[in-house]
């Protein structure tokens, strides 16, 4: 792993590459190894505004030459151009990352959402095509996307597990399961890791996934850490979002619920102000600390945000920080919209 100039954050100045002497670790997601955090590739398809693809592809490769080597994207994302760019943007660096991909979420041609597609033959073919988008002979890691309700677990899993006994798939997962669906899936095929959103202020996932999770040995992916954006801080009400911005959509996002979420922010800002570092790097540092088995994957299409997201595994939480962050929300207002609430796990 890279090793970066020694040297401290100075109080007042955000850690950052070229301030510390600092190599990325790396953690096991059941029989995977990777970086200790991953990069969500989400926002180069523009789901949150838009997107400048040639930044977007330098990003990712920033990623890679820093260590990080959990690249996750979906083919839902962009309606595959998420996958066609993350595979231009590896182009000579294959052999060097874990590439992750999922399947079972549809959308119809106009870009809408359409439900949840868990029938084997969609699997097999949508893996096909993912194959050719991305550019590569095999995924490293290929998650359902999420549980199909009407379609057992058990089908689809095996539908993915003749795609590992193929090689052209080496290990699988969950997105968004519940603890039930991630039982009966691994009994079908060993899962490397589930995916599914956490962060300082979406904690759903303690109660039930996470201890089922342990039990098994199943890594945990967490997407969305920086709550979406919310937790750097940088969006304090609906006008900081493009008219575009998917997280319109969301409940949280509402005028209401988010003037009502600031005080989250609020509590980050105060650690971050002690520790000489920012809100996001905050939010980053804490989960780093759930576990040896928690892979964190900020979104990002921008080379500074990656850097500023990277040097957050460096930052360290006294006692005091980790509880006063622990205790911070719930948040109000819900992950998602009606529509796509009801396709969720429980």
């Amino acid at each position: 792993m890279q090793v970066w100039s020694a040297g401290l954050p100075r109080p007042g100045h955000p850690p950052s590459l070229s301030t510390m002497d600092f190599a990325l670790p790396g953690r096991a997601l059941g029989g995977l190894t990777v970086g200790a955090q991953g990069l969500g590739c989400l926002s180069t398809t523009g789901f949150y505004g838009p997107a400048d693809a040639d930044e977007s592809v330098a990003t990712i490769r920033q990623a890679i030459d820093l260590g990080v080597t959990l690249l996750d994207t979906a083919d839902v994302q962009g309606m595959g151009a998420g996958e066609r760019l993350l595979g231009r943007a590896l182009r000579g660096r294959r052999d060097h990352v874990v590439v992750a991909t999922k399947v079972g979420m549809v959308r119809a041609a106009d870009g809408n959402f359409a439900g949840l597609c868990g029938e084997p033959a969609h699997v097999r073919a949508a893996c096909a095509a993912s194959l050719r988008r991305l550019g590569v002979d095999h995924i490293d890691l290929y998650y359902q996307h999420w549980v199909d309700p009407t379609v057992p677990v058990e089908d689809t899993v095996g539908a993915l597990a003749g795609l590992v006994s193929e090689g052209k798939v080496r290990h699988l997962g969950l997105s968004e399961p519940g603890p039930d669906d991630i039982r009966r899936a691994h009994a079908v095929h060993p899962l490397a890791a589930v995916q599914s959103e956490w962060s300082v202020w979406t904690r759903d996932l303690e109660a039930g996934v996470l201890p089922v999770c342990r039990e098994l040995g199943i890594g945990l992916v967490a997407c969305s850490p920086l709550g979406r954006g919310f937790l750097t801080g940088h969006v304090t009400s609906a006008a900081d979002l493009h008219r575009d911005d998917f997280r319109r959509t969301i409940p949280r996002f509402a005028p209401g619920n988010l003037r009502r979420n600031l005080p989250i922010v609020a509590v980050l800002a105060e650690v971050a102000a002690r520790r000489g570092c920012t809100p996001a790097q905050v939010a980053l540092a804490w989960l780093a600390r759930r576990g040896p088995d928690v892979v964190a994957i900020p979104g990002t299409a921008r080379r500074g945000h990656l850097r500023e997201n990277v040097a957050a595994l460096a930052v360290e939480l006294s006692v005091v920080d980790l509880a006063e962050l622990d205790a911070v929300g719930p948040a109000h207002g819900a992950r998602y919209g009606p529509a796509m609430a009801a396709m969720t796990g429980p």
